[in-house]
């Protein structure tokens, strides 16, 4: 790993065999944390079973009150610490990106800068909860306000993981709930003890803050656990479902970033030098495993031969490898689970009858870029979320059509629109039933200052970023008062 100036977080107190729950202590289980390029092991860390989150969750519920009650400054204050803490532990942390996440450096850089960002933006909106006072006539005065959660639970994913986590947890705590995140197995240290270790750094209250790498089991608890409040969950679309479903039946509030196939649509007026570079990325940029990547190329018949040129072209030059010990544009495939997925997914596609331009078979845990021609709507690799580095593309003939393919799906999370007309590609958006769309770019963008999510199958609205993370981590009370006794006819 790359070295840093700043005293390591990671020591062996905290890698061998713990969890941070009221301190760092010993897990009902141990998790090895694997190096995807290699197949190394980088650490055993502990693991949580769904009593171990019982209890973190009862000490969270205890804690939390204080912690709601604390100076809004106070709690602003110590989420600047964190980001400064951040920005100082930055190549450590990037480098566990890049080890256990498969991560190539310039994405590992840019998820951590992105994260300083999305603690700014929270410490921002710490002193922004507010509410009214209505008085009416009788003298009776009615003061609404907004007040935490109580305790927020947080399922957080592996592809993105300090980004996906932080865009919640640093409102949550903002807002002053207590927050217990269950981090995803496959990267407990970048996207779990990361925000441990910082937060205990920059001096959160003992309590507030738990993190418990787990399986799906730990992940069940916080679902069922009387404490929580609020679940916001990040993953797959089909985990989401069962979290929605067991939130819902608990009368709990749940927040879901599930999963997508988004569409990005060339028009014909479209400058397909630049178009095919946003294709690229927006398919290629982390080897696809993005839910916002594009999973769709709609291309105007008229501009599809050079398009799809170009987009090979890019694609065959992309190298592949290890992101630790060579200079490459794509790193492995997470674990062998989801190598075979995406392999089956493409084979099964070229069977179907697609043409390969571009990549197209890997060996594991690497799968090159991969671009597919002459798709139809019916083959595997149109309909499913692949969540590798493949660009499907098929072409339209006109607007409405391009319209009706995009919409053909029951994902619908970010859509990119390439046109030389902004007006004809804000009627287009418009038209998309999609939580977000940017003209004259590709599908993966990401903003702390602006709501972020989609329809459909993708979740359940734009919950996270800006203005909308005051509302999503708080919840309304009201209270009246008179200055007289009230009397009824009673």
């Amino acid at each position: 790993m790359a070295t840093t100036t700043a005293p390591a977080l990671f020591g062996p107190e905290v890698l061998d065999g713990k969890l941070f729950s009221g301190g760092w202590v010993d897990g009902k289980g141990r998790l090895a944390t694997l190096e995807p390029a290699t197949g190394d092991t980088l650490a055993e860390v502990g693991s949580a079973d769904a009593d171990q989150v019982f209890e973190a969750v009862r000490i969270a519920s205890r804690a939390q009150p204080a912690w709601g009650a604390a100076d809004p400054y106070e709690r602003a204050a110590l989420l600047l610490r964190a980001a400064a803490l951040f920005d100082e532990h930055r190549a450590e942390i990037a480098d566990w990106l890049v080890r256990e996440g498969g991560a190539i450096p310039p994405k590992a850089d840019f998820e951590v800068g992105v994260t300083i960002k999305e603690l700014q933006e929270a410490a921002a909106l710490a002193p922004r909860t507010r509410g009214e006072v209505v008085p009416e006539p009788d003298g009776k005065i009615n003061i609404t306000m907004r007040v935490p959660i109580g305790v927020v639970g947080i399922i957080t994913p592996w592809n993105f993981p300090l980004i996906l986590g932080m865009r919640s947890l640093a409102p949550a705590l903002a807002m002053g709930n207590a927050v217990v995140m269950k981090c995803d197995p496959n990267t407990p240290v970048s996207g779990g003890f990361s925000f441990a270790r910082i937060f205990e750094e920059a001096g959160l209250p003992d309590g507030v803050l738990h993190v418990l790498p787990g399986g799906a089991d730990a992940g069940a608890a916080l679902t069922v656990a009387p404490q929580v409040g609020m679940v916001s969950f990040t993953g797959s679309t089909a985990a989401g479902r069962k979290v929605g479903a067991a939130c819902g039946e608990n009368l709990k509030r749940v927040a879901l970033e599930l999963g997508g196939k988004s569409a990005f649509i060339v028009l014909e007026d479209a400058d397909i030098d630049a178009a095919s570079s946003s294709g690229a990325w927006g398919s290629f940029l982390h080897q696809g495993q993005i839910c916002m990547a594009s999973g769709r190329h709609l291309v105007h018949e008229k501009v599809a031969a050079e398009y799809l040129e170009k987009l090979a072209a890019r694609a065959a030059h992309l190298p592949v490898g290890n992101p630790n010990t060579e200079q490459v544009a794509l790193g492995p495939i997470i674990n062998p689970g989801q190598f075979e997925k995406v392999s089956k997914i493409v084979s099964d596609t070229i069977g179907q009858g697609a043409q390969v331009l571009a990549g197209g078979e890997g060996k594991a845990p690497f799968f090159p870029a991969t671009v597919l021609a002459e798709m139809t709507p019916d083959m595997r690799g149109w309909r499913e979320e692949i969540f590798g580095p493949v660009a499907p593309v098929m072409t339209f003939s006109d607007d409405d059509e391009a319209i009706a393919l995009a919409n053909d799906t029951e994902y619908g999370l970010s859509a990119g629109i390439f046109t030389s007309s902004p007006a004809r590609g804000r009627q287009i958006a418009g038209s998309l039933r999609t939580g977000m769309a940017h003209i004259n770019d590709q599908t993966v963008n990401d903003d702390p200052r602006t709501p972020f999510g989609g329809m459909g199958a993708s979740g359940n609205g734009g919950r996270f970023g800006g203005d909308a993370n005051l509302d999503e981590f708080t919840q309304w009370r009201w209270i009246t008062e008179r200055s007289t006794p009230a009397t009824y006819p009673f």
